[in-house]
């Protein structure tokens, strides 16, 4: 499709319309592939370069006239027609030159060169002209005028007029083309970015991300039950939506429950449905989501907050295949993938009794660890670039952008609600922000306005003991948390700090915060 806006905005454009409206008297028009009209002629402001077609545009039905002869054209050209086409309009004796836009078998479009006469036309033809406008509804005056307007071209006139046409889909072509390669690269690279920085509905460049989808992409074809392990707002179920639109269950249903949502007996009752009469209330047999969930994945949230007794129910699922509605006779055999996600220490509340070993095991035959927000800072303002622009999408906004204060800050701050805690942020300052483009530090929370002024985790340095000590641990605090912020890039580092790129090599040796460390976060480093 040609973007018409740009096209009619173009020098090369506006100069050949200029040199054949004055050579030639005519008006160029331009139509997409379906034959609209793509010229503004309904603008106050348009600028016609031929008065007959100013005058036949303003009187009754000359428009249906003109979109009349254009669709009279298009089914010639749909017909097998190829190349330039010269036909009569509506009004007898008036004269188009039509060139389609044809690129790569496909008709994007036509120009035509409208109105002009032959070099013969008589003085009779003229005074039939303008009776036709006159019955058309134009005024006699404004109907003289226009016909007096009219150029009379020869037969070298029309080549040359037939060439310059073919000029102008020249251009347009070219333009169209060059506009084409780029939008496939731009389309190339952020498919390229995507892979590289997204997977499914996750953002995340870090490392520990990287580490995270590769893990998906081996486990994608596989029906093993799965535990997702990670702080609350990680983004526990957005991985395993990603694990069960990339497995051979996607066009089954996905269904998900927290288990901390209801007490036992409301759980028992949600997941594995009942019959009717099974307690007060049950005035009808309830499907559960196990059976709802027949030949799909159930995404069982907060795993770690069931019961032993509901534990000992989702084991036998989890062995057997089957489970007993509440108030049932006979069990219920099912095939459904269990993908089950949890905050807690699972392996702790093992040794105090609190989840039974067995289901552990059971559950956690493929574990996928999600790194909390303060862990992979690099991919804060990835997040952020993606919650504004949804933000202000949503709220009929240009997008805004953050100070680099304002920027800081978020990256300093612990998220200890992590990506959640983020979008929750970021929707707030949009509003906050009102109509102002720029997201500045003074709208933040509170909370975040504590950060220090120069790196996170400061009041961890010890404030006691030998001065000496203390700089180093402040030293190697901030050499630390630099590395993280700048992707591991020692010459931006180096400048943030003041100190030399030599210098700042020596430090990370001396700290031991070189790439094969768990401090390391990005592989990529400038130089």
């Amino acid at each position: 499709m040609i973007d018409w806006n740009t096209i009619k905005d173009l020098h090369v454009i506006s100069k050949l319309e200029e040199i054949i409206g004055n050579w030639f008297g005519v008006e160029l028009i331009y139509t997409n592939e379906h034959g609209k009209i793509q010229n503004s002629i309904h603008d106050k402001n348009y600028e016609f370069k031929n008065h007959f077609f100013k005058v036949q545009t303003h009187i009754s039905h000359g428009l249906e006239y003109l979109n009349s002869d254009i669709e009279k054209m298009f089914e010639k050209f749909e017909q097998g027609e190829h190349g330039t086409l010269i036909t009569e309009s509506f009004f007898q004796g008036v004269k188009t030159v039509c060139v389609p836009i044809i690129h790569e078998s496909e008709l994007l479009g036509c120009v035509f060169a409208y109105p002009y006469v032959k070099d013969d036309f008589t003085s009779e033809e003229s005074d039939a002209l303008v009776k036709k406008l006159v019955e058309c509804g134009s005024s006699t005056d404004d109907a003289k005028s226009a016909v007096s307007h009219l150029k009379k071209l020869n037969l070298q006139e029309k080549e040359y007029l037939k060439e310059l046409v073919s000029l102008v889909v020249h251009e347009i072509i070219t333009f169209h083309q060059e506009i084409s390669k780029r939008e496939n690269m731009i389309k190339d690279l952020n498919s390229e970015l995507g892979s590289k920085y997204r997977y499914h509905n996750m953002i995340g460049k870090a490392k520990s991300m990287q580490v995270v989808y590769h893990l998906l992409d081996k486990i994608s074809k596989s029906e093993s039950t799965i535990l997702i392990q990670g702080e609350n707002g990680t983004g526990k179920e957005l991985v395993a939506k990603a694990i069960h639109y990339a497995s051979p269950r996607k066009d089954m249903v996905f269904l998900a429950q927290n288990c901390s949502a209801f007490n036992d007996n409301l759980l028992d009752s949600e997941l594995f449905g009942h019959v009717r009469g099974a307690f007060t209330g049950a005035v009808k047999d309830k499907k559960g989501l196990f059976e709802m969930a027949n030949g799909g994945t159930l995404f069982l949230d907060e795993i770690g907050d069931t019961s032993l007794a509901m534990q000992v129910k989702l084991l036998r699922i989890l062995q057997e295949g089957t489970f007993l509605p509440v108030g049932a006779t006979s069990p219920k055999k099912v095939s459904v993938r269990i993908i089950a996600a949890t905050n807690k220490p699972l392996k702790e509340m093992i040794q105090k009794g609190e989840f039974r070993e067995d289901l552990y095991y059971r559950l956690n035959v493929i574990n996928v660890t999600l790194p909390p927000l303060r862990e992979r800072r690099e991919d804060i303002p990835l997040l952020i670039e993606y919650f504004v622009e949804k933000r202000c999408a949503e709220m009929g906004l240009p997008t805004k952008q953050f100070s680099k204060k304002c920027l800081e800050k978020l990256i300093d701050y612990s998220w200890p609600g992590n990506v959640r805690e983020l979008e929750n942020e970021v929707e707030r300052l949009v509003v906050l922000a009102g109509e102002d483009k720029m997201i500045t530090p003074e709208i933040l929370s509170g909370k975040m306005m504590e950060v220090s002024d120069n790196f996170p985790g400061v009041k961890g340095v010890r404030t006691t003991g030998k001065l000496k000590d203390a700089l180093e641990e402040l030293e190697a605090l901030m050499i630390r948390e630099g590395l993280k912020r700048c992707n591991y890039n020692k010459s931006k580092l180096a400048k943030e700090l003041g100190i030399s790129r030599a210098g700042l090599i020596m430090k990370v040796e001396k700290y031991g915060f070189d790439k094969r460390t768990k401090f390391a976060v990005n592989e990529s480093e400038e130089d």
